[in-house]
């Protein structure tokens, strides 16, 4: 009976055995066959969402938006910037600090140099912290995946997108370096302030290339990334952003890219922002440069393609004479005149050099000398060096150029004496009649009664119209009847941009180069697209272009009227001033072979002057700016 027993126990644990291995085969079977349904599905998944995915390729095809850039002659100084929507400025990572990737790292990504492109630990780490939390406070992406969704992806939150990002981003990884990823992503990421990329946020808040950062301003950098809008230091969460930066530090010292010591020498350091307005330097001459931009130009072309525009404005020069006139503006209220301007050009290739439209660009006029609703004394933003003023006798050398061209010379005797011509009866400047004068004495000297004469009978008002056109004048359009014989005296209107350029005819013996704002442009590759240049025509006989450079250089020959040893009389240079008879204008205006300067002082509105005349409220700032000038070329 006990061998029953046995033989049926036996009997039913082998059966009982066989139940768990059969069992136990089915489950593996349903899992492996589970296992595979997930990778086929997984597959087919991969597959249909990725047939119309963008390539990762498109980080190194794509056209980056990037703005054009205004330089001086030199393309180190940034005149103005042309933003779009995005301001972006790529630079290579071995521009970049490491501490700034350190610290981008420990921002957003600790293990970027180790995942795959996805971190399984970061998503779950946050998953469990956001239901901790009751919403959703972290996010498990990376920076990879933050690069495809900001570049290649919409914005919108949905599973299908969230799969889209993880296979986009696995194929990122397949297809570059860590290093280039990073390089990819440093150079895109929104920071605020319409700033993409890390260089244009480091110049909008440091005002510095991204490259000379400290620490400090890259934790700042790295803080930004995950609420641009929110922490910007314009706003009023400040505070955050400076809680956030000191997080960041921390974080660094965590990772071991920092001793604590330095982390909290870091955390105490202040921080200045740049301020938010956008930087223009030399601002009339710019805003020219951009109008003959958009002339050229599809506005949204030049704020998205990352053009460099090379001028010919001369920084140093620029500085300075921004300098010479903001003073002068200052001193010539003595004489209630109120603005000023100045034009510097190289007569040899017509760049312009310089170019100070008024007083100061930036400062509100005078409210003490305002009309309201009518007119100012002095207005910041009208460039003066390109409207139209009288000339006073700054005009003659042209009529003086033009009697010289028909063969008379500076010995030509002419009286100087009362006179009628038809009914038209000038005087000089003093009053005074000096009786027989050479042409010479008489253009040094400036004199009026002469030099209506020379007009008159040496010359013509068509003739020394028409001259003055070939040398650059552009604003005596209308029939010579309506200047009559008061052109001598400045009786048309012209500006100072021509009368400077005009001038660079007689120092250049007779050759004229139409003046220019830009040398180049060139593409965001460096390749030239535009490039300026303009011939120069010969337009006087240089004989007389010598004779009035000699005149106008000759201390002794002027003497009589302005003195031995007014600022005129600066070696090497041939120099005329111009008063209006109503004192509504003041002019000098001189050159060497090398650079042409001119000056006007007065008020925008036309009022008069009290006493001021050229010599006192153009000439010194002339003589100024002109050594400044001649200690450099």
């Amino acid at each position: 009976m006990s061998k029953i027993r046995h033989y049926k126990k036996v009997y039913l644990n082998s059966f009982k055995n066989k139940r768990v291995v059969s069992l136990v085969k089915t489950i593996a079977s349903y899992a492996l066959l589970g296992f595979l349904s997930i990778i086929l599905f997984s597959l087919l998944l991969f597959a249909y969402y990725a047939k119309d995915l963008p390539r990762p390729e498109n980080f190194t095809e794509r056209a980056y938006i990037e703005p054009t850039r205004i330089y001086d002659r030199t393309g180190e100084v940034v005149l103005y910037t042309l933003y779009g929507e995005e301001k972006r400025d790529l630079v290579d990572l071995e521009e970049i600090p490491d501490h700034l990737i350190q610290a981008v790292i420990a921002a957003e990504d600790s293990s970027f140099y180790t995942h795959l492109g996805v971190d399984l630990k970061g998503i779950t780490r946050a998953f469990f912290e956001n239901i901790r939390r009751g919403r959703t406070t972290q996010g498990g992406s990376t920076i990879s995946q933050q690069l495809i969704r900001s570049s290649l992806l919409s914005g919108e939150r949905t599973l299908e997108r969230k799969v889209r990002e993880t296979i986009l981003t696995l194929e990122l990884e397949r297809r570059y370096s860590k290093d280039e990823i990073m390089e990819f992503y440093l150079n895109q990421i929104p920071l605020g302030s319409n700033a993409y990329g890390v260089e244009a946020a480091s110049q909008a808040y440091f005002n510095k290339p991204v490259s000379q950062i400290d620490l400090t301003e890259s934790a700042i950098l790295a803080s930004l990334i995950r609420s641009p809008s929110y922490l910007s230091p314009y706003g009023p969460n400040i505070d955050n952003l400076m809680i956030r930066k000191d997080y960041v530090i921390d974080r660094m010292a965590t990772l071991g890219y920092i001793s604590e010591e330095e982390a909290q020498e870091y955390k105490e350091i202040e921080i200045s922002f740049h301020p938010t307005s956008q930087a223009l330097k030399a601002p009339h001459f710019t805003m020219e440069v951009i109008r003959i931009l958009n002339e050229k130009y599809d506005v949204e072309y030049l704020r998205t393609r990352g053009l460099k525009v090379y001028t010919t404005l001369d920084w140093d020069l620029q500085a300075k004479a921004e300098e010479v006139i903001k003073e002068a503006a200052v001193s010539n209220r003595a004489y209630h005149s109120f603005n000023a301007s100045l034009v510097a050009i190289n007569p040899n290739n017509g760049h312009i050099l310089s170019m100070v439209g008024s007083a100061d660009y930036f400062k509100d006029p005078y409210p003490d000398n305002c009309i309201p609703g009518k007119s100012c004394l002095f207005e910041p933003y009208p460039n003066v060096a390109m409207r139209s003023r009288q000339p006073g006798s700054a005009f003659k050398p042209f009529v003086y150029a033009d009697a010289f061209n028909k063969g008379h010379s500076d010995k030509t005797i002419v009286e100087d004496e009362p006179i009628n011509i038809a009914g038209y009866s000038p005087r000089n400047y003093d009053g005074l009649f000096r009786g027989p004068v050479t042409m010479r004495e008489a253009l040094a000297q400036s004199l009026n009664v002469p030099s209506v004469k020379v007009l008159a009978y040496y010359s013509s008002v068509a003739d020394s119209i028409n001259l003055a056109q070939n040398l650059g004048i552009t604003t005596l359009t209308r029939d010579p009847s309506f200047y009559g014989l008061p052109l001598v005296l400045g009786g048309g209107d012209v500006t100072l941009l021509d009368m400077t350029s005009a001038y660079g005819v007689f120092a250049t013996e007779g050759e004229r180069t139409p003046p220019s704002f830009i040398i180049k442009i060139t593409d965001s590759q460096g390749r030239v697209i535009d490039e300026t240049n303009k011939e120069s025509k010969r337009v006087l006989n240089s004989s007389v272009a010598r004779t009035i450079n000699s005149v106008l250089s000759d201390n002794e020959a002027r003497s009589p009227m302005f003195g031995a040893n007014s600022s005129l009389n600066l070696a090497g240079t041939s120099v005329k001033t111009g008063t209006t008879q109503n004192y509504k204008d003041g002019w000098t205006v001189g050159y060497t072979p090398s650079i042409s300067v001119g000056v006007w002082a007065g008020n925008n509105d036309n009022t008069p002057m009290v006493g001021g005349e050229s010599m006192t409220v153009a000439a010194p700032a002339w003589r100024r700016f002109m050594e400044y000038a001649l200690s450099l070329y």
